[in-house]
């Protein structure tokens, strides 16, 4: 049965070509990489895996494709150190100019490390949340979330295993992170950038609720 506790919609324009990832059971998925549009003008640049069932002739750069499924996290060693990743995992394909929005999620799930409350340097609040949400199996994604503003201020109230319903936008986002011997990398933030919240608690109490990790997976991903 699908699950509703996390549905993701994106609407983009593929920009590279599908490239085998991983296999499960005998069935292939392929890693591939969707621009999709912000209001704003500006773009997002999205991975998406997808399952070789789903794959046909026009999975191809330069084609605008619609996708529905879930948003998915991994750990990867990268340089010696474990990463959380994402990656929207395609259930179904959808035809793009039927999409009112162009990416659009809904994750229902629990805190599971203490909120972070910051004023970055343009002087913009912002709240870091890492959201807890059920997967089938007995499994659970960690996905990294950002409030602003005056949602950011509600959000750093909230406690560990508190239950989050929340809306927004699966975004993509570029830093800098200065390593221990001075040398300065360029990386890519993955998280979901909220437009609601709304804090459950009532179902706190839920069993069908994630295990909350004694130290949730690690998410280094600053915002300037």
């Amino acid at each position: 049965m699908e699950m509703e506790n996390n549905q993701l919609c994106l609407c983009g324009v593929i920009e590279t070509d599908p490239a085998l990832d991983h296999e499960v059971f005998g069935e292939n998925f392929y890693r591939l990489e969707i621009r999709v549009p912000r209001l704003s003008g500006a773009h997002d640049l999205l991975p998406v895996t997808i399952s070789e069932r789903l794959m046909n002739s026009q999975i191809k750069p330069g084609v605008r494709i619609g996708i529905s499924g879930q948003l998915r996290s991994y750990n990867k060693v990268m340089g010696g150190a474990g990463r959380l990743l994402l990656t929207a995992f395609a259930q179904q394909l959808l035809a793009p100019d039927e999409m009112e929005n162009p990416n659009l999620i809904h994750l229902t799930g629990a805190i599971c490390k203490p909120p972070a409350f910051r004023t970055t340097p343009f002087g913009r609040e912002i709240t870091d949340l890492m959201l807890a949400v059920n997967r089938a199996f007995g499994k659970s994604d960690y996905i990294p979330c950002i409030a602003w503003g005056r949602t950011a201020r509600y959000a750093a109230t909230l406690n560990v295993g508190d239950r989050l319903e929340v809306q927004g936008r699966f975004q993509s986002r570029d830093y800098q992170k200065q390593m221990p011997d001075g040398t300065v990398i360029n990386r890519v933030a993955l998280e979901v950038s909220l437009s609601r919240l709304t804090c459950l608690k009532d179902a706190r109490a839920d069993a069908a609720a994630p295990v909350i990790l004694e130290k949730p997976p690690v998410n280094d991903q600053p915002v300037q």
